[in-house]
């Protein structure tokens, strides 16, 4: 059964590799910023920087997380982060099956039920 939320966010970002992408998304999860990360390990970025168009081959993370929990983990990302301007892009999650919201939720909480 599908639950309209409010709270569930995914953020996007880029790596230069899947080692990156590992690295952070392993820290963000261990310090419950993000419940999970999925990594897309092969994308092709095709942007500007600095007066050029650049293209890179890149992986992908989607974090999956909570609107409370924004600050600290753009804060982490870029603390963590290898690139100059990380992209940070979040997304709404319009709703989701109850169990696995449910999930998220206690994910981003420590064994005593509280925020990390």
């Amino acid at each position: 059964m599908l639950e309209s939320t409010s709270s569930a966010r995914i953020v996007m970002t880029t790596v230069v590799s899947p080692e990156e992408a590992a690295r952070l998304g392993r820290a963000l999860v261990e310090e419950r910023l993000a419940a999970c990360a999925t990594l897309l390990p092969a994308v092709q970025s095709i942007y500007h920087w600095q007066g050029q168009i650049e293209s890179s081959a890149e992986c992908l993370l989607l974090l999956k997380t909570a609107c409370d929990r924004l600050p600290a983990l753009e804060a982490r990302l870029h603390e963590l982060h290898s690139y100059q301007t990380p992209e940070f892009l979040v997304l709404a999650v319009e709703a989701g099956s109850h169990p696995y919201l449910a999930w998220l939720e206690a994910s981003l909480r420590g064994p005593e039920g509280k925020l990390a």
